[in-house]
C-alpha cells in the first residue's frame, strides 16, 4: 500500500475508520433526475442540487464524499454528446464538492468518483490500454483541476480498466483507491475475486492507498466479499461501499430492502471484519449514512464475523458461490453507481 502521505491517508491515521457517502443515482433521481439522463449534465442545469447532495451527505456525518463525475469520461459522455467537455464538466464536479467539504465544520475528503468507461479493453473489445489510460487521464486532470483530494475509482469490473484508471492517475500525480463490484457469483462480472484485489495495480506508482468493493448486489454479499478481501491481506486499507439492503423490482422501480436500522448493523460488521472506510452504494440515502455515522461511532470491534453471522444479521445472500456454475444473472457494464 502506498505511504505516500494524502489527505485521506491524514484523516483515517487520526479517526481509525471512516464513513464515506451513500448513493449518488438513487438520490438525484428524488430529486427528479429523469431515467436516461446523464447525472454529470446537471452539474450545469441544476448545480444547486449537486452542492444539495453532497450537503445531505455531509450533514449526516459522512468524512469522504465523491464528486458526482461517475460517467466524465469521453466514452460515457459521448452518450450525451458531452464529449468534447470531459474536462470541464470534471473540474466542475469537483469544484461543487470541494466548496462544500470547505465550509464543512470538521475535515471532509473529496474523492474524484472515476466509473467504467462501457467499452470493453483488447482483446475482448476494441479498446485499447493506452487509449484508456488516455480517457481517464483527460477524466482525472479536470478533477485535479477542481481540487479532489484523491482519485477514487470504482465499480469496476476488468482488472486492466482498473490498471488504465491508477496508470492515468499516476500521470497526473494523485494517489489512488480503487473498488470492484462483485456481482457475478461472488466475482466481478470479468472474474476477478475479492482475494486478489490487491495485487491488481500494486506496480503503478506507489500503488493503492485503499482497495474494496462497492455496489454488487446486496449488503450480505459484499460483506463476504470483504472477509475475502481482509482475509488476504489483513494489513491493507480496506473500503466496503454497498448497496442498502437488497434490490428488488417493483413494477417498473427498483426498491432496496434496506432499512437504517440494518445499514446500521451491516456498518458494524464492516468493522469487525476489518473494513478502514466503510459507506452506501445504490439505495443508500442520508438517513441510512446517518444510521451508519452513529453506528460507527459508538462501536468497538468485535470478533471477526463469519458468513452465518453476516446472513442472520443482515439476511440471504443473494449471490452464492454455487451460481459460478452458470446461473449468475446477467449485469451491464453500462450500470450507474448507486
Amino acid at each position: 500500500m502506498s505511504a505516500t502521505a494524502n489527505p485521506l491517508a491524514e484523516l483515517l491515521a487520526e479517526k481509525g475508520v471512516l464513513l464515506a457517502d451513500g448513493a449518488t443515482g438513487t438520490n438525484l433521481f428524488a430529486m427528479g433526475l429523469e431515467s436516461g439522463e446523464a447525472p454529470e449534465m446537471w452539474l450545469e442545469s441544476h448545480p444547486d442540487r449537486i452542492t444539495k447532495l453532497h450537503q445531505d451527505f455531509v450533514d449526516a456525518g459522512a468524512d469522504i464524499i465523491l464528486t458526482n463525475s461517475f460517467g466524465g469520461t469521453r466514452h460515457r459522455l459521448k452518450l450525451h454528446h458531452a464529449q468534447d467537455r470531459v474536462f470541464d464538466l470534471n473540474r466542475k464536479a469537483a469544484e461543487i464538492a470541494r466548496a462544500v467539504a470547505d465550509a464543512a465544520p470538521r475535515k471532509v475528503i473529496v474523492g474524484g468518483s472515476v466509473g467504467p468507461t462501457g467499452e470493453l479493453l483488447v482483446p475482448l473489445g476494441a479498446m485499447t490500454y493506452d487509449e484508456a489510460v488516455d480517457a481517464f487521464r483527460e477524466q482525472i486532470e479536470g478533477l485535479k483541476a477542481g481540487g479532489i483530494d484523491i482519485v477514487w475509482i470504482e465499480t469496476m469490473s476488468a482488472a486492466d480498466e482498473i490498471r488504465a484508471a491508477a496508470e492515468a492517475a499516476t500521470k497526473c500525480g494523485m494517489a489512488f483507491v480503487y473498488t470492484g463490484s462483485f456481482d457475478t457469483a461472488g466475482k466481478t462480472m470479468m472474474g476477478l475475486h475479492p482475494k486478489d484485489i490487491h495485487g491488481v495495480a500494486r506496480d503503478i506508482g506507489d500503488g493503492p492507498f485503499a482497495v474494496g468493493a462497492n455496489c454488487g448486489v446486496g449488503a450480505s454479499d459484499i460483506l463476504s466479499s470483504l472477509l475475502d478481501m481482509t482475509g488476504a491481506d489483513p494489513e491493507a486499507v480496506v473500503v466496503v461501499k454497498g448497496n442498502c439492503g437488497i434490490p428488488e423490482f417493483r413494477g417498473a422501480e427498483i426498491h432496496y430492502s434496506g432499512t437504517p436500522p440494518l445499514m446500521a448493523d451491516y456498518a458494524r460488521l464492516a468493522v469487525d471484519a476489518g473494513a478502514r472506510i466503510i459507506g452506501g452504494c445504490c439505495g443508500t440515502s442520508c438517513e441510512h449514512l446517518a444510521a451508519m455515522r452513529e453506528a460507527i461511532d459508538g462501536h468497538r470491534k468485535a470478533a471477526r464475523p463469519t458468513i452465518e453471522t453476516i446472513v442472520e444479521r443482515i439476511g440471504p445472500m443473494k449471490n452464492t458461490r454455487a451460481a459460478a456454475e452458470g446461473d449468475a444473472p446477467a449485469r451491464s457494464r453500462g450500470r450507474r453507481r448507486g
